[in-house]
């Protein structure tokens, strides 16, 4: 009953102070001529990449910060710290308005929205900018909280917010190019019509607000681009030619600070366009640019860090498009990485000397990834075989690296060649295969008291156990010198309640695809092992990943078929459960588990003498299923 007095007194609040208001008159400048300086630039870090099976988000927690936090508030207008104010100040009352208010919205919904409205209506047209900047401030805090609420009046307020875009004052474009981003979900999601009358003009209206004469309403409208990216996802591919065209311009624009924002639309596109972007209209606008910022930037420039991670994912999306534009980038990368490797090693001892930042080596290593994956086995192959130093050698330093986001992408990196390039990869297998094993002991992650140490440890663990089973694929019984060892370090991080779920789940599927061609040196142990892996598993979509696996429990199993006795309706549960689609489609190696599902069942069925009393104990629709598929 007290929200009638408090969203008044909040909206009030969200107006910015004389004295910021003068502040910001003052500063209306047109500085898109002008060199950033190095210390307005805020730190990048990279993110090595999580390989496997989906991983949950309460498995690996990264903390979903607050809407108006310093990360989301760079997207508007709202990080005061931009205007260079002492940080502890960033929590101006203005700011905890604006939060206090999407929290509001959150809750109580379209209270919210009733008590917003009068003020929306008097000072969204208001003569002062203040005015106008607050009630647009206010219109994109409550777009979450009250969407169903707003979405009525949309039509009539889009147009209007659109309309703000040419505004005279910077801040009150900048804002603008917030608040529209934060609605994009709701224009890139209409029917044709509506997408031509609201989402267009939105997309256009924010790309043209990128070449904003200044660099704040530049920095803002690219951040709400790449919002409407995210929010829009393949809806945006048919208008991909002209966003391109756009980038470009803005490449030829952008000073330092606001390139870093330039990339992540550029990544953006690519993620949720994927192949589309492969035709040659889009690939001859954007790669000559890229490659124009790529020989700017110098090997040792923290941009480096966004430029390569924006490489990488326009490199997955263009796949062969990719091939003739790979090899200079994949070799710098390599002399990044070297150069990073010498410059740990002369600094562990020389103690005058500062560590070279990892991030470097993360970086480089996930476009190294993305490359091989992009390219035909040939051209990759090609491209590691010229590699100077060798290729296999100085993944294999960073495998051992004592960073862990270096060994995360190490391992992503060295399951990719599994997958892409494993003849070239062969000849190094041995030695591989000792770090590898070594990485898989959980004793040091358990000791960890660092729960973020922890957490990354885990992310090394989780990747390795990915590579260890696209290597067993292709493998097979060459794995044989390494299944005992491996077999008990799985099984260890298997039956473990002390890490997230999905590293259990990975661990299960690279166990059961260990089974492909070592089933007999695996069998023995089938009883020890098989009702966790049963348990793990009824967790894990069906993907290829989990049919593989399954393929090679199954193997073990009809070598030991007896080992199965204490959790044998589990293993015909999971059966049941395969989707027709699953049974239809080859998958690796052209074999169907279908087909070793058909044997098992057909041993357990000679096996049992009251085979039908028997799986009379499953639910009915797994009865149907089996009777069904398996002639039952």
């Amino acid at each position: 009953q007290h929200l009638e007095k408090i969203v008044p007194v909040l909206l009030e609040s969200m107006i910015y102070s004389q004295d910021d208001q003068a502040k910001l008159e003052a500063e209306a400048e047109e500085d898109a001529e002008k060199e950033d300086k190095e210390e307005d630039i805020k730190p990048q870090f990279a993110s090595a990449k999580e390989k496997g099976i989906a991983v949950n988000s309460e498995d690996f927690a990264n903390g979903n910060g607050y809407a108006y936090d310093d990360d989301e508030l760079s997207d508007g207008e709202l990080d005061d710290d931009d205007y260079g104010e002492d940080p502890e100040e960033m929590w101006n009352l203005r700011k905890c308005s604006a939060a206090a208010l999407d929290t509001f919205a959150t809750r109580f919904h379209e209270r919210v929205f009733e008590f917003t409205l009068p003020y929306l209506k008097e000072n969204l047209n208001h003569a002062e900018w203040p005015n106008r900047e607050a009630a647009v401030l206010a219109l994109g805090a409550i777009s979450v909280g009250c969407m169903e609420t707003v979405q009525p009046s949309l039509p009539d307020l889009v147009p209007f917010l659109i309309s703000l875009l040419t505004d005279s004052q910077p801040v009150v474009r900048q804002i603008t190019c917030w608040a529209l981003g934060r609605y994009s979900s709701w224009a890139s999601h209409l029917d044709d019509a509506g997408k031509r009358q609201f989402f267009e003009p939105m997309m256009e209206g924010i790309l043209f607000r990128m070449l904003d004469n200044n660099k704040r309403v530049q920095e803002a409208a690219a951040s709400a681009f790449a919002n409407l990216e995210d929010q829009a996802t393949r809806e945006i591919t048919p208008y991909c030619v002209i966003i391109a065209q756009q980038f470009v311009k803005c490449f030829g624009k952008y000073k330092d600070k606001n390139m870093y924002i330039l990339y992540d639309c550029v990544q953006t596109l690519a993620e949720h366009v994927g192949p589309d972007m492969a035709q040659p209209a889009i690939v001859d606008l954007l790669m000559p640019a890229l490659i124009q910022r790529w020989t700017t930037v110098s090997d040792k420039s923290r941009e480096m860090f966004p430029l390569l991670e924006c490489l990488a994912y326009i490199a997955t999306a263009l796949g062969e498009a990719f091939a003739p534009y790979a090899k200079p980038f994949f070799s710098r990368c390599i002399k990044i990485i070297q150069d990073n490797l010498e410059e740990s090693n002369l600094a562990a001892s020389q103690a005058y000397m500062d560590t070279p930042d990892k991030d470097f080596l993360v970086t480089s290593l996930d476009l190294l990834s993305a490359i091989i994956q992009a390219l035909d086995e040939a051209r990759a192959s090609e491209l590691i075989a010229t590699a100077n130093p060798n290729f296999f050698e100085l993944l294999a330093y960073c495998m051992r690296d004592s960073n862990n986001d270096v060994k995360q992408s190490a391992y992503a990196l060295l399951g990719d060649c599994a997958i892409y390039v494993f003849a070239q990869m062969q000849p190094y297998l041995d030695s591989i295969m000792r770090i590898l094993s070594m990485q898989l002991d959980l004793a040091e992650a358990l000791r960890d008291t660092d729960p973020m140490l922890k957490e990354t440890a885990f992310r090394v663990i989780n990747n390795a156990c990915w590579s260890v089973g696209e290597i067993a694929m292709r493998h097979q019984a060459g794995m044989d010198p390494y299944v005992e060892d491996l077999l008990q370090k799985l099984g260890m991080i298997l039956f473990s309640q002390q890490v997230p779920e999905s590293l259990n789940q990975n661990a299960a599927i690279a166990l059961g695809r260990l089974g492909l061609g070592n089933d007999q040196k695996i069998a023995p142990h089938l009883a020890q092992f098989a009702p966790a892996f049963l348990t793990v598993m009824q967790s894990v979509e069906w993907t290829d990943e989990k049919l593989d696996a399954f393929r090679g429990f199954v193997q073990i199993v009809l070598d030991n078929p007896q080992a199965l006795e204490q959790c044998l309706l589990a293993f015909f549960s999971a059966i049941a459960s395969v989707p027709a689609d699953s049974r239809k489609v080859p998958v690796s190696q052209s074999e169907r588990p279908f087909e070793g599902f058909h044997k098992a069942i057909q041993a357990y069925k000679n096996m049992i003498p009251d085979f039908d009393g028997f799986i009379s104990h499953l639910p009915q629709d797994q009865q149907y299923e089996l009777r069904q598929n398996y002639s039952l």
